[in-house]
């Protein structure tokens, strides 16, 4: 028994593996079924067309039909737990990269196959008393700045131990190869509980629990009424059968009559077993070593977080304009699987971000503090957007599209969600820049100039990516 329990866990693992490898690869991979959606005329700064309250927080999404995010092949949602307050374990079709944008708290995500490296303590009940011991796969903790990396198809929840509320905003990347049901809506699998749909194609009023849901009813099943879980649709014998249990706890997974939404509240707090610190955490994996099978190292060990809020880990870093933070496959590896990677950008006031463009990637914005000026151009040399970028709003810049931030009397802070997993930009000015790159005769010669004055475009700004007014204006061109 005990050889064949092992080649079963073999068996999962080696399918999780292929369809693990379903997210992986390639930009070329990404499906083509949104191609032809990019002629925009004009874009918008967006905020969330829809609202679900939940016992214990809030889900806002936007309209993923809206042109902006057919274009970039996206869904994005926003999600407000609070303290106490657990997110239901649920898959989704698409892979996911989570930003934290406040609070802090922990995850679990169930790789199948992997094996349960968490065990709770034994602790005696009394004379005679015997409990099952709890066993569960690894679990994290996140804080603001961190970002989350979900592959498709992977269940996860997410609980806030802190004293303030989490604020994670999440994008899905419908046009990845992963997805691959028959339309580039987003949907949200739930283990658990009785939730409402997320995404809504109609702008609309808040919709609060126990309100009638709008558009196509799903199919319950087997006479149950108000159930929107994987369970519902299953026969409570076969349930019974399946798990071992009494067809009453059967039942119970059904969630008939469950109105807390899909965020829900812990009364007491969440009691699981955890490593007491990060670094506890790092010596108990290394004990746990001569354990795994090679197989697990890389797959069920995979790290699925990086934090990018944190100044000291600025990758671009300007004293007078701001910085610039950036994850991709090269320091969080899944990303190479999922096919997607983040920057975290501070552009202090009277600042600029250089104007650039993205070479291989929509790039899909959110402000998470403060405004700033954008411009869009695309490429026939049409202003598509040209306006404040504000706290709360989503702007999607689609690939080779000219983009330039400038803030004036006010900061802004941002993080943008790449459609590759080693997004680049190429600036059109500065040390780094397109221009700059170039012989002066062919500038002068492009623009109808003359060679000193190619000379001035080419040298005349030395900064690579963010600059100052203030410096401009006292003439200090350094970049620190």
């Amino acid at each position: 028994m005990p050889s064949m329990a092992k080649t079963n866990v073999l068996l999962s693992f080696s399918l999780f593996l292929v369809l693990f490898h379903g997210s992986l690869g390639l930009t070329a991979d990404r499906s083509r079924q949104h191609q032809g959606q990019c002629q925009l005329d004009r874009l918008n700064a967006l905020k969330p067309g829809n609202r679900i309250k939940s016992e214990a927080g809030e889900t806002e999404s936007w309209d993923p039909n809206h042109d902006q995010f057919q274009c970039a092949g996206v869904a994005v949602v926003r999600r407000t737990i609070e303290p106490n307050g657990l997110l239901l374990p649920s898959y989704s079709n698409a892979p996911q990269l989570v930003y934290i944008v406040q609070g802090r708290g922990m995850t679990g995500t169930l790789m199948p196959g992997c094996p349960e490296t968490l065990q709770e303590s034994q602790e005696s009940q009394g004379q005679g008393s015997r409990r099952l011991q709890d066993l569960h796969q690894k679990v994290h903790r996140f804080r603001e700045g961190d970002v989350i990396a979900l592959p498709a198809g992977v269940a996860h929840w997410c609980y806030n131990d802190g004293n303030e509320r989490v604020i994670a905003v999440t994008v899905l990347d419908m046009a990845n190869s992963a997805n691959q049901l028959d339309d580039m809506n987003p949907r949200n699998f739930y283990l658990a509980g009785n939730p409402q749909e997320e995404f809504q194609q109609v702008q609309g009023q808040p919709r609060h629990l126990g309100e009638q849901r709008t558009g196509r009813e799903p199919f319950r099943g087997h006479g149950h009424q108000q159930c929107n879980n994987i369970f519902c649709g299953m026969d409570t014998r076969f349930l019974t059968e399946a798990f071992n249990v009494s067809e009453q706890v059967a039942s119970k997974l059904q969630s008939e009559s469950d109105r807390r939404g899909n965020i829900v509240r812990v009364k007491g707090g969440l009691q699981i077993a955890m490593p007491p610190s990060l670094r506890r955490e790092e010596q108990e994996q290394g004990q746990r070593g001569e354990h795994r099978n090679g197989l697990e190292e890389t797959m069920c060990t995979m790290r699925i977080r990086e934090n990018i809020g944190d100044p000291s880990r600025a990758d671009v870093f300007t004293p007078e304009a701001g910085r610039i933070s950036a994850v991709n496959s090269h320091n969080l590896p899944i990303l190479r699987y999922i096919q997607l990677s983040a920057e975290r950008g501070v552009l202090y006031n009277e600042a600029m971000m250089m104007p650039h463009w993205n070479l291989n990637a929509h790039s899909i914005m959110y402000a998470i503090r403060g405004q700033a000026h954008v411009q869009v151009v695309d490429h026939s040399g049409r202003t598509v957007f040209d306006g404040e970028l504000r706290e709360g709003q989503v702007l999607t810049v689609p690939q080779n599209f000219a983009v330039v931030k400038r803030s004036d009397q006010q900061s802004l802070e941002w993080v943008s969600f790449k459609t590759n997993d080693n997004a680049m930009i190429s600036p059109l000015a500065g040390r780094t820049s397109a221009l700059r790159a170039m012989p002066a005769e062919v500038l002068a010669n492009a623009f109808r100039i003359s060679v000193e004055d190619a000379k001035r475009i080419k040298f005349g700004r030395q900064e690579t990516t963010l600059t100052s007014h203030r410096s401009t204006r006292s003439g200090s061109w350094a970049e620190a």
